[in-house]
């Protein structure tokens, strides 16, 4: 991809607090128009990122260009190229939803007339034409949401940045903002979100950037991702504690998931016949202990697990980095 390809770029991207590099030389680039997903476990640098791209946090070192431009030197020309919706919705709860776009409009320059019709056309492309003239306090956490993330397209940006979108929402309103989402990369708009699910970014993002330690620890498509890092897995549930016992002798340090109470046992494999044949056979030659087995395709639970060594992460990123 050359640089007048890339939305976002950082080249060898540094942050460090009290002494801790939350940062340590991350290179990265996002394709203009695309959803980019950022994942990671508590304190990999996904917020610390973003922010530094959204001019809120001076990196201690390297290069972060959005839109083409730098990110200190030309911290004007970013702002004005870029919106940030962050975790917790920015609105003034006795305002209504109108007034809310409309106000946040009057702040990005436009006209009287221009900002009515900009909040009016927002309201009919985020379904909150029915709620426009009720006070934000009454509305749901999705309502909430979708009114955000109209506000932050007030000013028609080129880049906007997501950061754990859909944190606290129920499902209904979850999906809603996927095609929320959607619909924007489609409009040619660059989307780089942040997210703790990884449903989220395995339905969303055309490239997912896996971080750990302050660096890139892999970068893809969720499929590349899955292929090169995930695992099929064949999941065994045993007939009883004996079988449990000597099936879990005989598969050794081999076993990715064990629950003695359950009787499971899980081990990687290739999802071939022939070496599903060959477990099966070895972990039950008598043909007596097993009571049923799975086989798994890869998740991207499974490459998070084997790039960072943690288990899913936690819904919230503790100490916002």
């Amino acid at each position: 991809m050359g640089v007048t390809d890339a939305a976002v770029e950082t080249v060898d991207l540094r942050r460090s607090y009290g002494g801790v590099a939350v940062l340590d030389g991350l290179t990265m680039r996002v394709a203009r128009g695309s959803v980019h997903a950022l994942l990671g476990p508590n304190g990999a640098g996904k917020t610390t990122t973003v922010r530094i791209l959204a001019t809120l946090t001076t990196p201690d070192g390297g290069v972060a260009r959005v839109d083409g431009h730098d990110v200190v030197r030309d911290r004007s020309r970013v702002r004005r190229a870029i919106s940030l919706a962050g975790q917790h919705a920015a609105l003034d709860d006795q305002q209504t939803g109108a007034e809310n776009l409309h106000m946040m409009a009057r702040l990005a320059g436009l006209a009287p007339a221009a900002a009515r019709r900009r909040a009016t056309d927002l309201l009919e492309r985020f379904d909150l034409v029915a709620a426009g003239g009720r006070r934000v306090v009454t509305y749901s956490g999705g309502m909430r949401r979708r009114l955000d993330l109209a506000a932050s397209l007030v000013g028609q940006p080129s880049v906007i940045f997501l950061d754990e979108p859909t944190t606290g929402l129920d499902p209904r309103s979850r999906q809603g903002l996927w095609e929320v989402v959607a619909e924007l990369a489609g409009a040619g708009v660059t989307v780089l979100l942040t997210t703790q699910y990884l449903e989220e970014a395995d339905r969303l993002a055309d490239r997912i950037a896996v971080l750990h330690g302050g660096r890139l620890a892999a970068e893809g498509s969720a499929d590349d991702l899955k292929r090169r890092f995930g695992a099929h897995r064949l999941e065994l549930t045993l007939r009883d504690a004996r079988s449990f016992a000597e099936a879990a002798h005989r598969l050794g340090g081999r076993v990715t998931h064990r629950d003695p109470a359950r009787l499971e046992l899980a081990v990687a494999t290739d999802g071939g016949a022939p070496e599903i044949r060959h477990l099966l056979d070895e972990v039950d030659p008598d043909r007596q202990g097993l009571a049923r087995f799975t086989v798994r395709e890869a998740t991207l639970d499974d490459v998070f697990l084997t790039l960072t060594g943690d288990p899913v992460p936690a819904r919230r990123e503790a100490a916002g980095v």
